[in-house]
């Protein structure tokens, strides 16, 4: 059990934020153990083999992460810092841990260390060049292509989140966000196993990261000056699948591109992605949502630097009569 001092004073110091690092570390321990991730079967199948050619799997990166629930360095993902992630500042932010930092948090991983991460502790500011070339040559080889659709997917879970914050307060939010995590008296208790962390002094907060590649556990950081949380963004279910086809009833009243805009639009998405999954072009997209939004249909919000869209009530309403 992990526990989290967070009073009144600390809740008002929860912020969400997105991490490319995150998404790093967790989709590796997904690769180490896929049969534990089955959501991500589709996607660890099509990549294994460009990883494994490119010798990522036996490297440095995949020494420092073990499958679950083995312990993950701290220094691999320094706090993020907001919503807009991005790569390369978190990797340079990873190449700045301090020597001693390493040393200390690698002293903590069990068993003998292999060669690469031996190397490391030797070496800090050699070793993390290292670790932050191979995370940077994972991310192109693994994660960009699909970075648009997970982007997606972790905007409309900070979205989703923050409504649910308006509408039922700090308790509703910490309560409702895994089976394993629960705001009790002045805590945020985490039940992970093989994990006893001290509880983080009141005052400085706490860091919610949403993840696609954490599915289905959650993954804590409670060392440090600021405490993280990565826990399942909602929507990863449907994150590899297809889009659902819209009825042929409702594309032949509203037209069929803006039918399979309102099928694709079960999570709030950007225009980018929607083009994407419909095979729309983005211009095409932008004017049907106009439309769609004419009519009550869709409504767009922005979140950072995007604009998402979903759909409204009536929306669901003619999905479902017409389905």
């Amino acid at each position: 059990m992990v526990a989290i001092g967070l009073s009144a004073g600390g809740v008002a110091r929860v912020r969400f934020a997105l991490s490319c690092l995150w998404e790093v570390m967790a989709g590796v321990r997904v690769l180490r153990d896929p049969g534990r991730h089955a959501i991500h079967l589709p996607w660890a199948n099509r990549v294994r083999p460009r990883l494994a050619e490119a010798g990522l799997l036996d490297g440095l990166l995949g020494q420092l992460v073990p499958p679950a629930p083995g312990y993950l360095p701290d220094f691999l993902t320094p706090p993020p810092a907001g919503l807009t992630p991005d790569l390369d500042q978190e990797l340079a932010v990873l190449r700045a841990t301090p020597p001693e930092t390493v040393r200390a948090q690698l002293d903590l991983c069990p068993g003998p260390r292999p060669a690469a991460v031996a190397a490391l502790y030797a070496d800090p500011d050699a070793g993390l060049r290292r670790l932050a070339e191979e995370i940077d040559t994972y991310w192109r080889v693994a994660v960009a292509r699909d970075w648009p659709r997970i982007r997606a997917v972790l905007d409309a879970e900070v979205f989703q989140r923050a409504r649910r914050l308006a509408e039922d307060g700090a308790a509703g939010l910490l309560n409702d966000l895994h089976e394993r995590v629960r705001w009790e008296g002045d805590a945020l208790l985490i039940s992970q196993r093989h994990c006893d962390a001290p509880d983080v002094p009141d005052g400085s907060g706490l860091v919610l990261v949403p993840s696609v590649f954490v599915w289905p556990s959650v993954l804590s950081i409670a060392a440090g000056d600021v405490p993280q949380l990565a826990y399942p963004a909602r929507g990863v279910g449907g994150l590899w699948e297809c889009p659902a086809e819209a009825p042929d009833a409702l594309g032949a009243v509203l037209g069929r591109g803006r039918a399979r805009l309102l099928a694709a639009l079960d999570a709030p998405r950007s225009t980018t992605e929607l083009a994407r999954r419909t095979g729309l072009s983005p211009a095409g997209v932008s004017q049907h949502l106009t439309a769609l939004r004419a009519a009550g249909l869709v409504v767009t919000h922005r979140q950072g630097r995007s604009l998402l869209s979903s759909r409204t009530a009536v929306a669901e309403a003619l999905l479902g009569a017409s389905a």
